[in-house]
């Protein structure tokens, strides 16, 4: 082989090359023979919630209810267990219960104005009983050095005599 030819064998190889290059560039950057992805969002399952006039009209048409089959053709409709229904009869009868209750007249109580006035009484309360307490001390120390005086022995001396 002649050196022409292994420049001639070495071009078409590098041009075979080129071209497998090109044709796999052209299969990666052409995604027309390639399916879109499908843009459908999965739907994930939330619960429902139900408004209070929904809840209202609900419980309205279950106590309408006198046949038999009636709540339960009226739970299908709604799409609601009656479990629900039962839980909002409850709250229902807590509602109206805590309406019938006695409210306690005037001012709501301030929480942060009731803490600093029991703080104050306790401030006040606990200088009273230091004071006792010196003044306890302070005739404690009076009657030791009266008994000290008068001669008797007290039951703080070493010997134990009284």
């Amino acid at each position: 082989m002649t050196n022409d030819t292994k420049d001639l064998m070495n071009g078409q190889a590098a041009l075979a090359m080129d071209d497998a290059l090109e044709g796999a560039r052209r299969a990666t950057g052409n995604a027309s023979s390639i399916a879109p992805p499908d843009p459908e969002v999965v739907a994930t399952a939330r619960r429902r919630q139900f408004s209070s006039s929904d809840r209202r009209r609900i419980l309205a048409l279950a106590d309408g209810c006198t046949k038999a089959g009636e709540i339960g053709a009226l739970l299908r409709r709604e799409g609601i267990y009656s479990s629900l229904l039962a839980t909002w009869r409850k709250k229902r009868a807590a509602i109206e219960q805590a309406a019938l209750e006695p409210q306690k007249r005037g001012r709501k109580a301030d929480p942060a104005l009731a803490e600093a006035r029991r703080l104050e009484q306790l401030t006040r309360e606990n200088d009273r009983l230091r004071r006792q307490l010196a003044q306890a001390h302070t005739i404690i120390d009076v009657q030791k050095k009266v008994c000290m005086l008068l001669g008797q022995l007290t039951d703080d001396t070493p010997d134990g005599r009284s």
